[in-house]
């Protein structure tokens, strides 16, 4: 699997937590975000992932501060806020990529990608965990699409500038919109 060119699609993060509007990291745009990464995942065949955030199970240095600015996320991993929207479910063959970082480009993507995949990336946050695994992964090589149509963030704002910041890492970074795929 390791070293294929062929691109891979990365759903980062479609958790209840995001998708429950009555939560307080509600994503406005979840529900439609995630319909585009769907329609766009047969393009990709088997080469489809998808994250979730978890809370790190050692809460040291600054997640000490993160946990009690957010304290309704300070729950195990296995709490039903941070599982899979069903929606999600059954898009990939592979098990989801557990991370307890924004960061989805840890070593388990990185040992099932190689060091310089094509990435495509959908998902939520735009300014958080989708702009955290797109500065990671092309500082290390990576390849990195985002479609900016299968993204969503807490505020219209959020998502227009979580967008800004990964266009100034153009060529290393490219946004597209998933009418550019399906073309």
């Amino acid at each position: 699997m390791s070293g294929s060119r062929d691109p891979w699609l990365l759903v980062v993060d479609p958790q209840v937590v995001f998708a429950d509007q009555n939560s307080p990291w509600a994503v406005p745009h979840f529900d439609s975000a995630l319909e585009i990464a769907r329609q766009i995942a047969p393009l990709f065949g088997n080469n489809v992932l998808v994250s979730r955030w978890v809370p790190p199970d050692d809460r040291q240095g600054s997640w000490q501060a993160y946990f009690k600015k957010w304290e309704f996320v300070d729950k195990p991993a296995s709490d039903p806020m941070f599982d899979l929207v069903p929606e999600a479910i059954g898009l990939s063959r592979f098990h989801t990529i557990d991370e307890p970082t924004f960061s989805k480009w840890g070593l388990r993507l990185r040992s099932l990608l190689g060091p310089n995949p094509q990435l495509v990336l959908t998902g939520c946050s735009t300014d958080c965990c989708v702009l955290a695994t797109a500065l990671a992964a092309a500082d290390s090589g990576a390849s990195v699409t985002i479609v900016a149509d299968a993204c969503a963030s807490s505020t219209d704002a959020n998502h227009a500038a979580g967008l800004y910041i990964m266009d100034l890492y153009e060529p290393q970074i490219q946004i597209v919109d998933s009418a550019d795929l399906l073309r």
